[in-house]
């Protein structure tokens, strides 16, 4: 009986923890119009207490079985049908970070909290491992473990010195025990775990954390070429669009410019193309102004330089 009674109250607690589980995921999809699907492999307790630290009065972070997150977004679907795009994406080991700041902010605060971890067996390697060329302090007696994977070394002062650079792991690979082993020995911590943006919902969009790299200045630039390619269609097929109709005014009124040089007919702008037209000379008037001081210029900076050598030489010569 006893016994029952502990059973009854370890459910009851459970039952309790996912009714508060629940409600607090409900506040939160209510409250945060943005949400950040972190993966957090290799990210520890000690670690995600610190994350939470820092992005106090930021984000709230929530963590829990992907089965209880899909359960509670489906239960939100009927306020916010958007919701559903993010059940694709709770897959693996996966947390969501709620915030209404900006999203830069947040992405640069979660990769801020990252910790240097050793290469364990096993894992499959982040970033590429390279291990330089240096004096490892070892004895002659692990020369063989260092030949076994094709690193080249030497002697010197009594102990193992490897010769060069060494890219010991490639991204995407697993780490072998070999490898592992001799990073211990040197002592390297090669790959740093944290929790890394996978994908952010905002305001009923889900998009990829790449997208946070774009400035204005690149957006403004697509723009502008996709703008100029309409316009370049629009004139070929003869199709007059917002895009065209600056050009077409402008090619218009040169047609129109062409006509009235031709022609007798004047207006304001064609007079003063056929006054230049009829004084070419106009349009060389400053050039020779431009040129004498250029000249002038030029004389005077070799004349100085001629009175420099004259004062260098004070009148006498070595051969003198």
């Amino acid at each position: 009986i006893p016994h029952m009674s502990l059973d009854k109250q370890w459910y009851q607690r459970r039952v309790r923890g996912k009714a508060s589980y629940f409600i607090k995921i409900q506040r939160l999809l209510e409250e945060y119009p943005r949400i950040f699907i972190v993966g957090a492999d290799n990210v520890r307790s000690k670690q995600m207490q610190q994350i939470r630290v820092s992005l106090r009065g930021i984000a709230e972070i929530l963590m829990g079985k992907n089965t209880m997150m899909c359960k509670a977004i489906r239960g939100q679907m009927s306020n916010n049908p958007a919701l559903e795009k993010l059940l694709p994406h709770i897959k693996g080991n996966i947390g969501l970070v709620f915030s209404k700041e900006d999203p830069v902010l947040v992405r640069d605060k979660l990769l801020e909290n990252k910790v240097a971890a050793p290469a364990r067996a096993g894992a499959i390697a982040p970033v590429d491992v390279i291990v330089e060329a240096q004096n490892t302090g070892m004895g002659p007696e692990k020369t063989s473990f260092f030949q076994a994977l094709n690193i080249s070394t030497k002697i010197a002062k009594g102990a193992i010195e490897i010769v060069s650079n060494v890219h010991l792991i490639h991204v995407g690979d697993k780490v072998g025990q070999s490898e592992a082993t001799l990073l211990q020995m040197l002592n390297v911590k090669p790959f740093a775990y944290g929790l890394v943006v996978e994908n952010i919902y905002d305001n009923g969009a889900v998009f990829a954390p790449e997208i946070l790299d774009i400035t204005d200045d690149q957006l403004l630039s697509k723009f502008q070429l996709g703008l100029s390619n309409v316009a370049a269609a629009s004139l070929g097929m003869g199709y007059c669009t917002q895009a065209s109709i600056p050009h077409s005014i402008i090619n218009g009124f040169k047609n129109v410019l062409a006509v009235a040089v031709e022609t007798d007919i004047s207006f304001p702008q064609a007079d003063t193309v056929k006054a230049y037209l009829a004084d070419p000379s106009a349009f060389a008037v400053a050039a020779p102004v431009a040129e004498e001081a250029v000249e002038e210029t030029k004389e005077e900076v070799k004349e100085e330089s001629e009175e420099e050598e004259s004062d260098d030489d004070m009148g006498f010569s070595l051969f003198d």
